[in-house]
């Protein structure tokens, strides 16, 4: 693996990711309450005007423009659904409700706050009821033949609200990507084994339950292939077995030059191998490549590297790979609250903590480092990303952080 052997920037890794990653292109057609999280395939435009009618923005009485100063005859209610038939005399009004269509000749809408009197069907407003209409003209939302939703965008519960407004029942989406995760390694026992059965050197597989947990708000369809044994033979035939199946496959494990570490060697055996290794502190064991038509992603093993390689690679691939747009991760100037040890060399993305005071931005790091600690993530809610260039840091300097909630949504 010699040609490989050039650690990639993070950059430089997304990019070549992106660039080898070519969308989706199977098109399902899917019942709109069914499609929260899919992909659409192509625009969709409005068949009519929102709202189609001229509608009430408040409870009050529709009027005459100009004609609320002086004693009104209620002559019927318009509700939503059940309009008001007929024209406003300019001694008349009409009791109206939210949502409801705005009689042809009505120019205002007085509230119901500003009545100063009523007694029978006899109406008075105060002197001073403020001039503003209160009526939504047609297409105060979406005006007829606009766009409502682009390809690429990922149905949310609020743009499945405006596709429902506008009457559309289904839409073309992408098919999801099939990923494929295991992970790797003879240590690794399932979750749910007595701990009196572990043998001695055993450990629980924490990490494919991770990465599947990653992908789980993504627009993909995630299949769950098992533990790997180091085995270089068990390694190829799951591998090729997994690539009949799968668009891509995730492993984690088996990845660094360790004798038993095969998944690398494995996919330029079986196919190509673009890069497995990035200049990426944790996580510079990385391969990635392609066995025929199935895309591989080899994450590292210790479990902290395999959580940042995902949330910084493999999902905005992945996102590729689905026909969507991943946007770049959020990234705030925030003050340190602790010093930082950081060799220069390699970028590092360490767990933080961080809030607001006193108007701006501070951060600390939740402990020691380690990229075997999962449990430096419990509390965190960002990444503390520490260049390649610097040294160590301390209180008072100023970094950039990734909130974790720009990285997984």
């Amino acid at each position: 693996m010699s040609q490989h052997s050039q650690p990639l920037d993070l950059e430089e890794a997304l990019a070549s990711l992106k660039a080898q990653l070519l969308p989706i292109t199977e098109v399902e057609h899917c019942a709109l309450q069914h499609c929260r999280g899919r992909v659409l395939a192509k625009p969709v435009t409005t068949q009519l005007s929102l709202p189609p009618f001229r509608a009430s923005a408040m409870d009050g009485y529709a009027i005459q423009a100009g004609k609320h100063d002086q004693l009104l005859t209620v002559i019927g209610e318009s509700l939503a659904g059940h309009p008001f038939q007929g024209d406003i005399g300019p001694e008349e009004c009409v009791r109206i409700f939210t949502g409801a269509l705005v009689p042809a000749n009505a120019g205002q809408i007085i509230l119901q706050e500003e009545v100063a009197e009523r007694e029978g069907n006899q109406v008075r407003f105060n002197a001073h009821t403020p001039s503003e209409s209160y009526i939504r003209p047609i297409g105060n939302d979406l005006k007829l033949g606009s766009q409502i939703a682009d390809q690429g965008d990922v149905l949310n519960p609020f743009l499945m609200g405006s596709l429902s407004s506008a009457g559309v029942s289904s839409v073309e989406v992408f098919r999801r990507p099939v990923i494929g995760v295991f992970s790797s390694g003879d240590e690794l026992r399932d979750p749910g084994v007595e701990v009196k059965d572990l043998l001695e050197g055993q450990i629980y597989d924490s990490n494919r339950l991770t990465v599947m947990q990653l992908l789980a708000t993504m627009p993909v369809e995630v299949r769950d292939l098992g533990r790997l044994a180091d085995e270089a033979d068990i390694v190829s035939e799951a591998l090729t077995n997994g690539a009949q199946v799968c668009d891509a496959m995730i492993t984690s494990g088996g990845v660094s030059v360790g004798d038993a570490d095969y998944i690398s060697e494995t996919i330029e055996k079986l196919g190509t191998l673009a890069f497995w290794r990035l200049n990426l502190k944790p996580g510079k064991p990385m391969a990635f490549g392609k066995i025929e038509n199935c895309w591989i992603f080899g994450l590292p093993g210790n479990p902290v590297s395999t959580i940042v390689t995902a949330l910084l690679l493999v999902r905005p691939a992945l996102a590729t790979l689905a026909g969507t747009v991943s946007e770049p991760p959020l990234r705030i100037k925030a003050k340190l609250t602790t010093s930082l040890q950081h060799q220069p060399g390699r970028t590092e993305y360490q767990r933080g903590i961080f809030t607001q005071l006193s108007g701006e931005f501070v951060v600390g790091h939740t402990g020691d480092q380690g990229s075997n600690r999962l449990s430096t993530f419990h509390n965190a809610n960002c990444l503390i990303e520490v260049d390649k260039t610097v040294g160590d840091l301390q209180s008072g300097d100023w970094v950039n952080i990734v909130p974790l909630t720009s990285l997984i949504n």
